[in-house]
């Protein structure tokens, strides 16, 4: 079975992926699962929630968007992110510069939200031809303090948040920004860019949740608003 691109189908999760999950071990209480977007583990009377992400189809804001996304994963659980770790792959070739832009971004992104980076790893991958970030959110909350995205139920009312297309927007405008020049004004390109400042949904997440009544949360990112609610 050739694979299409993005990410692997579901039954390739259910049949190949899920089957492989090593050991079984107590302190997990959420592991893998369709639709979900992180993991649960128990520590004591907390619990961990941990939550991966690469960021593959986005250059100028790479390391922005690996801890956003990242983190957005974890509010969703209705827990803050406060700890995040990364993995960069760099092109062969690759100059200190790059991991110095990476790297600059990554920190603003993680101060704003007040993430320490407390790990990771930095390499330069031969086969490869732009930068790729793989991270890693985590967040520490309550023993059952938390919410997934299986937790919907039939007769709940939907809210979403800011807009759609909010991500796909601010990559396009940037990363295709000389072929769209042709199209679109350089005003109407910098306003579309600006929508990376709005791809954070940890206030709001976290905000919903302690207001209480919510049964089921999730970042449509990848598959967009009808891959988030299925």
């Amino acid at each position: 079975m050739v694979l299409p691109s993005g990410k692997v189908p579901i039954d390739v999760l259910q049949n190949i992926i899920f089957r492989h999950l090593g050991a079984k071990r107590k302190e997990v209480i959420l592991g893998p699962r369709v639709g979900v977007d992180g993991a649960v583990v128990q520590v004591g009377d907390k619990a961990l929630i941990v939550s991966t992400d690469p960021i593959t189809g986005a250059l100028e804001r790479i390391g922005w968007l690996a801890v956003n996304v990242n983190a957005n994963d974890i509010a969703t659980f209705g827990v803050r992110p406060t700890l995040f770790s990364s993995c960069m792959l760099l092109p062969s070739g690759a100059m200190d510069t790059m991991i110095e832009a990476i790297s600059t971004q990554m920190d603003a992104a993680a101060k704003k939200l007040r993430i320490s980076i407390i790990g990771g790893h930095c390499e330069t991958t031969p086969g490869i031809t732009h930068p790729i970030v793989v991270g890693t959110a985590m967040g520490i909350t309550d023993r059952n303090r938390y919410v997934t995205s299986s937790g919907a139920k039939a007769g709940n009312r939907l809210i979403l948040t800011k807009g759609v297309g909010i991500e796909g927007t601010a990559i396009l405008a940037t990363d295709r920004k000389e072929l769209l020049q042709r199209q679109f004004s350089q005003g109407f390109l910098s306003r579309a860019s600006a929508f990376f400042d709005r791809i954070s949904v940890v206030e709001e997440a976290v905000a919903a949740f302690e207001t209480g009544g919510v049964t089921a949360m999730h970042d449509p990112t990848e598959g967009g608003v009808a891959g988030g609610i299925q």
